[in-house]
């Protein structure tokens, strides 16, 4: 059986003036999805995330959460989500447990239920234990669970997440991705953006935005097979950006990005990765002097489709 919708997005913009920041965008998430809303700085999550959260009225099309209408019972929406960001305002100067009782007061969680609340989502986060510490002196990785049990006391719908793992350590990270996992099962709806695109992977489906339009939605495993129709290459050398010069000259290569002193490279669609075309690259580089340490065919990660995609919208842009 499907699951209901819990966010609907239908033709949704937003001007400023002539600015576009949101520009005809549709999707749907479903009720305990996980979906990474990712794209690179202003090109416009923001502006969708605060259209969602009853903040900002559109300048065209519509959405529900939670099955309100963002124009028209944004306050309403406002009691059945949860946001948290990297930001999150706890109080330093207050313990964990204060901190729970303030935010479970703010949110109007019943007075009667509250206490069992708390404990609730101090366990799920894996701070119980941690009720008389003072916020001021818990690590980055601490301080991040109890922002997001804090933001989940009321039992939102929705929970949005803007960059929530900004400034924590990959452990902590980790540990965090767990508990949305817990969460999402739980049939809490999840609307994450990230720039970390190994999180990405944890997303149920994923929308990619650029220049304020969606470019491409799906799974991760769908944004590999149906975006990337060319062969991806991983050259191993110890110079990659001289490399990637070098090889940006040849006819059958599409794209290149470096990662580390591994540079990937995208093959013209319908090429295929012949014993001609190895050697063609790897005489190419060594004639420049570049030892190739290995050239071998790679799975594309979902940064490389990423970069493929708002290349290929680059290009399409107007001059």
């Amino acid at each position: 059986m499907n699951a209901p919708v819990s966010i609907s997005v239908d033709h949704l913009s937003r001007h400023f003036g002539t600015f576009k920041a949101v520009d005809d965008v549709s999707f749907t998430v479903k009720k305990g999805e996980i979906f990474g809303f990712l794209g690179p700085n202003g090109s416009g999550k923001s502006t969708t995330i605060r259209m969602l959260c009853g903040l900002l009225n559109p300048s065209g099309g519509n959405g529900t959460v939670a099955g309100l209408d963002i124009r028209n019972q944004a306050e309403r929406i406002k009691t059945r989500i949860g946001y948290m960001s990297q930001r999150f305002s706890l109080y330093q100067d207050l313990t964990v447990q204060q901190n729970m009782e303030f935010w479970s007061t703010l949110y109007k969680v019943p007075s009667e239920v509250r206490q069992t609340r708390i404990r609730h989502f101090l366990d799920l986060v894996q701070l119980t234990g941690y009720e008389n510490r003072m916020v001021a002196g818990l690590p980055g990785g601490i301080r991040q669970r109890l922002a997001l049990a804090a933001s989940m006391v009321h039992e939102p719908d929705v929970i949005f997440l803007d960059e929530p793992t900004g400034g924590v350590d990959p452990v902590s990270r980790r540990n965090f991705w767990s508990i949305i996992d817990q969460v999402s099962a739980a049939g809490t709806t999840v609307f994450v953006t990230t720039h970390f695109l190994d999180e990405a992977e944890y997303c149920h489906t994923i929308g990619l935005i650029y220049n304020a339009r969606l470019i491409a939605l799906g799974s991760p495993q769908e944004l590999k097979t149906r975006e990337m129709k060319s062969v991806s290459l991983e050259l191993l050398t110890d110079q990659p950006l001289e490399a990637m010069t070098v090889i940006n000259s040849l006819p059958v290569v599409s794209e290149t990005s470096v990662f580390g002193l591994h540079l990937h490279i995208m093959l013209k669609e319908g090429e295929r990765f012949t014993d001609r075309i190895r050697g063609d690259i790897t005489t190419t580089l060594t004639g420049s002097g570049i030892v190739v340490k290995s050239l071998e065919v790679i799975v594309p990660s979902l940064e490389d489709v990423f970069i493929h995609l708002i290349e290929s919208s680059r290009k399409e842009l107007p001059a």
